[in-house]
């Protein structure tokens, strides 16, 4: 594959990625906040981060 199109692949998977979490937010009444910006900058860690990172856990472990 070339670098050209492998960016530009990349690229169109962490926008569509970002409008999912989007989406997903909206459809669920959650707040997105960081997390399109952070899932277009990370791609799938942004996802997961979006998914399991929970704010509202008081305490440390």
């Amino acid at each position: 594959m070339e670098f050209t199109a492998f960016l530009f692949a990349t690229l169109l998977a962490h926008v569509g990625f970002a409008v999912f979490v989007t989406a997903h937010a909206f459809w669920t009444d959650r707040d997105a906040g960081k997390w399109p910006f952070l899932t277009l900058a990370f791609g799938l860690a942004g996802i997961a981060a979006y998914f399991f990172y929970d704010e509202t856990e008081s305490g440390r472990i």
